[in-house]
């Protein structure tokens, strides 16, 4: 009984604390949002809100990950509700439900667009096929998924496709990263490992790829709550450099153990080159944006708090949502807003800190005038603070 209660509890925590996510499309023709169980959807191209058609009434649940797929074809979204929705982008009707033993906790599409991954609060992994789509269906069809490796009761917080499809990245509260070969016919479990990032000394939050002339299949970056963004050959398991984050902004000037000031990071975008990263860093409830360049880090404190960071290749826009699901508080527009920001760009010569800059409503992209998109915009956010 008394095990069931503390389940119970912390349940209800996490359900408390589900961050606001946000997902970019690739060719950044619409923007999702996440807060606690809605999901929204901002079109960039007629500056207005998606209509999302899903028969079965969409998530009842925190969302814990949303995800567009390559091509752009494709958005997953899965969460506490033990659901892995695929919708298509085109109608943004939901194609394909996935009912999961445990709560999801990430997610991923394969860059060819045939495979989801999702891990769940055990740390299993499952892959669901979807090669088959059929966009014709009227109501979602149900799909069953199969697992194909597991981190051994270690919560799963990342999962990750590597740019050329060789490898499924997972990252976990145990500190590792692990590099499994995903195989020709996934259906039959992942049973091949190629390697092991470790070096992390606290849970890992974050992934995100880099090209590299030197490296044929690129780079990795990780970040995680000890404070660190480090950069992998994730190939060979092999640690190239380590940024710590926390140490190099000044937040160390304690006389507490230096365990106990460290600041976690929480997300991480990076341009394709990886000649610019922006990091996201937690401290004291407060988050600060790290512009990581070369050799060299800049940042700026922010009253506005992002919990999720996003952005679409070849577009110069980084765009943050902050909030979070089931917070009391007397101010409604302190839960849920987003943001975009100008300058994020491959070229660090031209890529400044004081050439960085919000977006005000007027200055989104889209095909609507500058007024009537800033009036939708306005709507939208709306709308996202009354789900909540």
């Amino acid at each position: 009984m008394e095990d069931n209660h503390m389940e119970e509890n912390e349940q209800k925590l996490e359900t408390e604390v589900a961050p606001a996510l946000i997902a970019v499309h690739p060719s950044q023709i619409s923007v999702s949002v996440s807060v606690g169980s809605e999901l929204r959807v901002f079109s960039l191209q007629d500056g207005s809100r998606v209509k999302l058609v899903d028969e079965t009434g969409g998530h009842k649940d925190s969302i814990r990950a949303i995800r567009y797929s390559r091509s752009g074809q494709l958005f997953v979204s899965g969460g506490d509700d033990k659901l892995v929705k695929v919708w298509d982008t085109n109608t943004w009707r939901c194609i394909y439900s996935v009912v999961s033993e445990k709560r999801v906790t990430s997610l991923a599409i394969s860059g060819d667009g045939m495979f989801v991954c999702f891990a769940d609060k055990f740390g299993v992994v499952y892959v669901v096929d979807i090669g088959d789509c059929n966009y014709e269906n009227t109501a979602p069809v149900n799909k069953k998924a199969v697992p194909i490796l597991s981190h051994y009761c270690s919560i799963i917080t990342r999962l990750e496709f590597s740019p050329d499809g060789k490898y499924i990245i997972t990252a976990d509260r145990d500190f590792k990263i692990r590099v499994t070969v995903f195989p020709k016919q996934p259906l039959n479990g992942a049973h091949e490992i190629q390697s092991f990032c470790l070096g992390h000394t606290e849970f890992v939050s974050c992934l995100a790829f880099i090209s590299c002339e030197d490296y044929a299949q690129g780079l990795l970056v990780s970040g995680s709550g000890d404070s660190t963004v480090r950069l992998w050959d994730y190939a060979s398991g092999c640690l190239l450099d380590t940024c710590d984050v926390g140490a190099e902004v000044g937040l160390l000037h304690s006389n507490q153990r230096l365990e106990e000031v460290l600041p976690a990071i929480t997300d991480l975008c990076a341009t394709a080159d990886g000649s610019l990263v922006v990091v996201a860093v937690q401290r004291d409830y407060a988050v600060r944006m790290q512009l990581l360049c070369q050799d060299s880090l800049s940042h700026q404190r922010e009253t506005f708090i992002p919990t999720s960071i996003g952005a679409a290749p070849s577009f110069p826009l980084l765009w943050m949502v902050m909030g979070a699901s089931s917070l009391q508080s007397n101010d409604s527009a302190l839960l849920a807003r987003v943001r975009a920001v100008s300058g994020f760009t491959a070229n660090t010569s031209e890529s400044t800190e004081s050439e960085t800059s919000v977006l005000e409503d007027t200055e989104i992209p889209g095909r609507a005038s500058a007024s009537s998109t800033a009036r939708k915009i306005v709507n939208w956010r709306r709308s996202i603070l009354n789900s909540c």
